[in-house]
């Protein structure tokens, strides 16, 4: 598959006639308000944002929403149970490459031997452009943990070149989206020339940095267990959860049923839940074997840094600093935590 350039023109006819003609589905892309920015529906090219630093949360919600129906069942001689798993189609206009690191994860989390299907029947419908980010937010550290770019994961990357886009083709589904509703050009060893010095003066432009390889991080965590950091960083914490809710990364649910008031039906459904809230561990009996905001805190760290590694094969943090971002207290950022690990060894 050869790559493409596309003139900034063109690529806004081309996502106006995926709007019309709902090729790839919903079209939902990157939009502004306040000075602020969040994915959500297009009604029009015009609408749509690439040079932004960050969504306010991740497109994860899209696969994995905040809440979401999983089974409607019936009481009584004769219960019934039926399993609730919509297939949806769209298209993602505008996801960072954290962003798609951080569905990767999901992918190895929900895949396995047995598959989420209310994870998949979405995400696999579901066509991702993504957009380099060139004007990175001041709490992202995405060129430390290695996720400022990816190579995988995405059926069309863009990266902006001035009056045009370099277009890195990932996938066949992507290649032939551009071939029915594109106007293209292939792109020269001139033009991969720009894209890659544009990625790299990127980098540079980039305020948070780690003190170490990202590599480094479990063998760091491993041997500070009883770090005094996470007492001194977690004093502060006021456990509402702000770190953990806008996570790229975080996978955790909680299920729950909703009878009906007859009693007769009702359903049972997921939310979006997370380490840092103080039920989170909590379980029937009573016990809370992560009682103390301290222990959390300690938690989180370990689970971005080690535990999904070793589990998935992937980091559980990419660096997209919307934690920090979030944070009332200003210390969720693993970066600062990890750093300050490594200045006490």
């Amino acid at each position: 598959m050869q790559n493409r350039v596309i003139s900034k023109k063109d690529l806004a006819s081309f996502v106006d006639e995926l709007i019309k003609t709902k090729a790839a589905g919903e079209v939902i892309g990157i939009k502004e308000k306040d000075a602020k920015y969040n994915f959500g529906p297009l009604k029009s090219a015009a609408e749509l944002r690439l040079d932004y630093d960050i969504a306010l949360l991740p497109p994860k919600k899209y696969f994995f929403p905040q809440i979401e129906t999983v089974l409607k069942y019936t009481v009584g001689p004769n219960p019934t149970v039926e399993p609730v798993a919509a297939e949806k189609s769209m298209c993602l206009i505008g996801v960072h490459p954290f962003d798609i690191r951080g569905i990767l994860l999901f992918d190895a989390v929900y895949g396995g031997n047995a598959p989420d299907p209310n994870y998949f029947l979405k995400k696999n419908n579901t066509v991702i452009i993504g957009v380099d980010c060139l004007k990175p937010n001041p709490k992202s550290f995405a060129s430390s943990m290695g996720t400022a770019s990816t190579e995988e994961g995405f059926d069309l990357m863009l990266t902006d070149l001035g009056d045009e886009y370099f277009v890195t083709v990932g996938t066949t589904k992507g290649n032939n989206l551009l071939n029915k509703n594109a106007k293209t050009k292939d792109a020269t060893p001139a033009d991969l020339e720009k894209r890659d010095k544009v990625r790299k003066d990127a980098l540079k432009k980039y305020q948070v940095s780690l003190k170490m390889k990202a590599e480094e991080i479990p063998a760091l965590l491993e041997a500070n267990w009883e770090s005094k950091v996470f007492n001194d960083k977690a004093a502060t914490c006021f456990s509402c959860g702000s770190c953990v809710m806008v996570c790229p990364t975080c996978v955790c649910f909680d299920v729950q049923d909703d009878p009906s008031l007859n009693l007769k039906d009702g359903e049972r459904y997921r939310r979006w839940d997370a380490c840092m809230l103080g039920e989170f561990a909590k379980v029937a009996s009573g016990e809370n074997f992560r009682e103390h905001k301290e222990q959390r805190f300690r938690h989180r760290m370990y689970r971005k840094g080690k535990y999904l590694l070793e589990r998935y094969k992937y980091l559980g943090c990419v660096g997209c600093g919307r934690c920090a971002i979030a944070c009332l207290a200003q210390i969720a950022s693993p970066a600062e935590t990890y750093n300050l690990l490594k200045e006490a060894k």
